[in-house]
């Protein structure tokens, strides 16, 4: 018997883990140009762009959060598929 499910179908998590891997990206971006002056010997940006570093962290924490989401609404549906 084959999976009802279609593979492009959208799961309720599944905008929130590509928004935290978008956001993810910007602050991994973020993060090596900040360091690259640190390693170049040039003069180092602002305090205000290791701020923008911290996007990597809110990124997977959004993208976690996505999954957890999409985990447990397969959960629901498992259990009222019984």
């Amino acid at each position: 018997m084959r999976d009802k499910t279609q593979t492009n179908s959208a799961v309720p998590g599944d905008r929130l883990v590509r928004a935290g891997a978008v956001v993810f990206f910007i602050g991994a971006l973020a993060t090596l140009v900040t360091v690259a002056p640190l390693l170049l010997g040039t003069t180092p940006f602002p305090t205000y762009m290791f701020g923008l570093s911290m996007l990597m962290a809110v990124g997977f924490l959004m993208a976690g959060a996505g999954v957890l989401r999409s985990v447990a609404a397969g959960r629901r549906q498992a259990r009222a598929g019984r």
